[in-house]
C-alpha cells in the first residue's frame, strides 16, 4: 500500500522539474510580453523619478509591498533617493514621512486594496505626484495617479492562480526598468556606486589600490646607489615585508628587492656582491601598479605574475605605497569560463532526460528536488 507522500501527484523528480520549467517559462513569457508593452508613460516616470527633489516613496500591500521594498533598496544603490512607506502605517501616522516634493510610487496588481486606496486621498491633498504600476489601469489607484505603468494582463504561475508570483516577477523587472534608467539618466558611474557599497564583495570589488596598500610612511625604502649590506642593515621602520622598494636621485622608483633575491645572492655564491650598488641586483623597472587604480587589477597582476608584493606609484613615478599579499581580505575564486558560443534558442530542459521509470518516492516526511 503506498503512502500518501507517494502517491500524491506532482512528487515524482520528472513532475516536479516539468510542473517548474512551466512556471518559470510562464514568468519569462510575460516578461517578454511586458517588455513589448512599454510607452510613453514609461518615460513620463522615469522624468519624474529624475527629476523629484524629494525622496521616491515605494509602497504596497503584502507581496506587491516586499517588492517595493526591494525597488526602493535598488533606487537608492543607484542614485535615487527612495524609502518604503508600508500603506497601513501610513494612515495610522506615519504619512508624517512624506514631504510634498517626494514622489511616491505605488504598487498593486488590482489597483484596488484597501489599505492603498486609503493612502491615495492625503497624498492627493498634500499634492504628492503619484506612479501607479498595476495591471488594471482603470482602477482607484490608476485614476488617482499622475502616471500609471499598465503590467497588462497576468495569470499567476500559482496552480490555484491565486499566489502572487507572475505578477511579482513583473512588477520587480518594470521596477529594474525604472531604477537603472533612471540611474543611467543621471550619469551614475563606478565611483558612485562604490561610494554606496563600501563593504562585503562588492566593495571589495570597487575599491582602489590607495584604501589597501600601505602607505609609503610604512614601507621600507632606499637608493639605490647605496650599497645592499647598507640598506639590509640600516633600512628600518615599516610593517614587516619581505621587499624593498629602491629609488634614484629623482626619487623615482627604479628597483625592487626582495628577500628572494637577498636569499639567491648566498645560493649563487655571490656574497661579494654584498658591497656593490643595489641597482647591480635589484629588478629594475619592476611591474607598479598607478595610484587610483582598482584594487582588483593589482590582485590580477599578483595572481599573473605569481609575486607577493607590488608598488604602486604616482604619476612622476615616485612611489607613494605597496600593495602585500598578506594585507588583501581573502576572497572566493571566481567563477569558471565563460562560454564563448552561446546556445542559440531555447536550451533544452533536463527533466526531458530523467528515466522517469526509475522514478521513486519521497522519503517519509516529503523533500525537495
Amino acid at each position: 500500500m503506498s503512502s500518501p507522500a507517494s502517491a500524491a501527484p506532482g512528487h515524482s523528480p520528472f513532475e516536479q522539474l516539468r510542473y517548474a520549467h512551466q512556471i518559470i517559462l510562464m514568468e519569462s513569457q510575460a516578461l517578454a510580453q511586458l517588455a513589448s508593452r512599454l510607452d510613453t508613460q514609461f518615460c513620463r516616470a522615469v522624468d519624474l523619478l529624475f527629476a523629484c527633489r524629494g525622496s521616491v516613496i515605494l509602497s504596497g500591500m503584502g507581496k506587491a509591498g516586499l517588492i517595493g521594498q526591494k525597488i526602493a533598496a535598488t533606487l537608492a544603490s543607484t542614485g535615487t533617493r527612495s524609502h518604503f512607506l508600508h500603506p497601513g502605517e501610513a494612515v495610522h501616522g506615519d504619512l508624517g514621512r512624506i514631504h510634498p516634493d517626494d514622489v511616491v510610487m505605488i504598487l498593486s496588481q488590482s489597483g484596488e486594496t484597501e489599505e492603498v486606496a486609503r493612502l491615495l486621498p492625503p497624498l492627493a491633498e498634500q499634492g504628492n505626484r503619484i506612479v501607479a504600476v498595476t495591471s488594471r489601469p482603470a482602477s482607484t489607484l490608476g485614476r488617482a495617479a499622475e502616471v500609471t505603468i499598465d503590467l497588462g494582463p497576468l495569470r499567476e504561475a500559482c496552480s490555484l492562480g491565486l499566489a502572487p508570483s507572475t505578477s511579482t516577477t513583473a512588477m520587480l523587472a518594470m521596477g529594474d526598468a525604472l531604477a537603472l534608467v533612471t540611474s543611467r539618466m543621471r550619469n551614475f558611474r563606478e565611483e558612485d556606486f562604490a561610494r554606496f557599497h563600501p563593504a562585503g564583495s562588492l566593495g571589495h570589488r570597487l575599491k582602489k589600490v590607495e584604501e589597501q596598500m600601505r602607505p609609503i610612511s610604512e614601507c621600507l625604502v632606499a637608493e639605490d646607489s647605496r650599497t645592499v649590506r647598507e640598506v639590509i642593515v640600516q633600512t628600518r621602520g615599516g610593517r614587516p615585508s619581505g621587499a624593498i622598494m629602491l629609488v634614484d636621485d629623482s626619487g623615482r622608483l627604479s628597483g625592487f628587492f626582495t628577500d628572494s633575491d637577498f636569499r639567491r645572492l648566498f645560493q649563487r655564491r655571490q656574497e661579494a656582491s654584498l658591497d656593490g650598488p643595489m641597482r647591480g641586483v635589484m629588478t629594475a623597472r619592476p611591474v607598479t601598479v598607478p595610484l587610483g587604480a582598482m584594487l582588483t587589477d593589482a590582485e590580477a597582476i599578483l595572481a599573473e605574475r605569481k609575486i607577493s608584493e607590488l608598488p604602486v606609484v604616482d604619476s612622476d613615478g615616485r612611489p607613494v605605497g605597496l600593495i602585500d599579499i598578506t594585507d588583501l581580505p581573502r576572497t572566493a575564486a571566481g567563477g569558471g569560463a565563460r562560454c564563448s558560443s552561446p546556445e542559440i534558442g531555447p536550451p533544452r530542459p533536463k527533466y526531458l532526460d530523467l528515466p522517469v521509470h526509475q522514478s521513486k518516492p519521497l522519503p517519509p516526511g516529503g523533500g525537495h528536488c
